[in-house]
């Protein structure tokens, strides 16, 4: 389970304060994972507005420091009534994973899947897994 807290400059969200509850549910079938991450979104205006934007990822680790992966990132609305498809977020991301001593990278290139997506979106997440090389 991950929680987040936000504080968003008024350039990308009218919100000021946010926060997001993801579990996180994954099966590992090696070298096969599948991740499903169930989101919801919230700024504090009600459980009515909860917005449901869930996230799932299909990936092989190619070895032990490379995976490939397929995800897909989605906003379907607030919880008591789903947008309507053609207003509903879907993007579909190739991802490439590098995992190294220091720092893990990950790049993605998404493209749109209904009229309200981004129709190109690069991603690039920098990890640092603080219990890496304690022997956990």
């Amino acid at each position: 389970m991950n929680f987040e807290f936000s504080f968003n400059s008024s350039h990308w969200d009218a919100t000021r304060f946010t926060s997001e509850i993801r579990p996180i549910v994954g099966w590992h079938w090696k070298p096969v994972d599948l991740i499903i991450n169930p989101i919801l979104d919230t700024a504090f205006n009600g459980v009515k507005q909860l917005d449901f934007a869930p996230a799932t990822r299909l990936g092989y680790k190619i070895c032990e420091t490379w995976a490939v992966a397929a995800a897909e990132y989605a906003d379907y609305g607030p919880v008591h009534r789903f947008y309507p498809r053609a207003a509903q977020v879907h993007q579909l991301y190739a991802v490439v994973d590098r995992s190294g001593k220091v720092l893990d990278v990950q790049v993605g290139v998404g493209i749109g899947l209904t009229d309200a997506s981004d129709r190109l979106t690069i991603k690039v997440m920098l990890s640092h897994d603080l219990n890496k090389g304690r022997g956990n």
